[in-house]
């Protein structure tokens, strides 16, 4: 399948490709065990009518030489290989290509997602250093987003604890976002692990972050939603995780700020209610 792994390769620099398509033509290629596809088969498949223009312009911008000389520059996962992490297959419509830095030994571990407010208050940060210690002495591996708040807050606390975390990111690997992270983000890529499905020179798009949440919320048993609003990203990665069969957690907050909204909605939808790192242990009992 080597000519199928480069195929997608490409197709993942070109512009108006959907990801259901390649997944469509992945099956066909492994179905029919046929992979030398036409251009049409492409259009067919991959690309919308209204974007067939744009990616034969984009195609025909792409050498074999580019293609090449790009995979030679990263590290990455095909989502044939054997390496790839059994728990993202589950999900609908993985990455094609999971890009990394750092220690991939980091996904054969146990996982849990720690999400919530970009804008975390004093009590979000208390409850993130109060929850992680315990989960981190059980040899819980856990998975952010590096967005400011509760998300930095997670990655750095597990740092400080001596413990192992994974950065997942909406940009290439090369692209910090936001900008205060880069520090953070640079420590993650070096001593525990950073992802993305983006080639790197990707710069951050609105659509890219829920894309990104459904790569941590697959990752993971459970996720962990702090200081949540009503209309919070974080609430895209719990409705994730629900559909993927994974854990849900949310920490009560108080009820006048509006800050906990959404986690206050998520426990009445039954979500489990967090109180201590106990009541996310006694959940994930068969992993611990």
């Amino acid at each position: 399948m080597y000519e199928l792994e480069n195929l997608l390769f490409k197709l993942i620099f070109c512009r108006g490709i959907r990801l259901n398509g390649c997944w469509q033509l992945i099956k066909y290629a492994l179905e029919k065990q046929y992979t030398h596809f036409t251009m049409e088969e492409i259009l067919y498949f991959v690309v919308d009518r209204q974007h067939q223009k744009a990616f034969r312009d984009s195609w025909s911008d792409l050498s074999d030489e580019f293609i090449q000389q790009k995979k030679q520059e990263h590290c990455y996962l095909f989502c044939l290989n054997e390496e790839y992490p059994e728990m993202l297959l589950e999900i609908p419509y993985p990455p094609i290509f999971l890009f990394y830095k750092g220690d991939l030994r980091f996904l054969m571990e146990k996982k849990i997602a720690f999400v919530g407010a970009r804008e975390a208050t004093g009590y979000g940060r208390r409850v993130v250093h109060r929850l992680l210690p315990e989960l981190v002495k059980e040899q819980f591996v856990i998975i952010s987003g590096l967005a400011k708040g509760i998300d930095t807050e997670s990655h750095r606390k597990v740092l400080s604890l001596g413990g192992k975390t994974i950065g997942v990111i909406g940009t290439g690997l090369d692209n910090c976002y936001p900008e205060s992270s880069r520090e953070l983000q640079e420590e993650i890529a070096t001593n525990h692990l950073l992802l993305s499905e983006y080639p790197d020179g990707t710069g951050p798009r609105r659509h890219h972050f829920p894309m990104r949440n459904r790569i941590i919320a697959g990752l993971s048993l459970g996720a962990c939603i702090i200081e949540a609003k009503q209309r919070s990203g974080s609430l895209i990665t719990a409705q994730m995780a629900l559909e993927y069969g994974r854990e849900v957690f949310a920490v009560p907050g108080e009820i006048l700020s509006g800050y906990s909204d959404g986690c206050h909605n998520l426990i009445q939808d039954g979500a489990k209610c967090v109180c201590s790192a106990k009541d996310i242990l006694e959940e994930l009992t068969n992993f611990s």
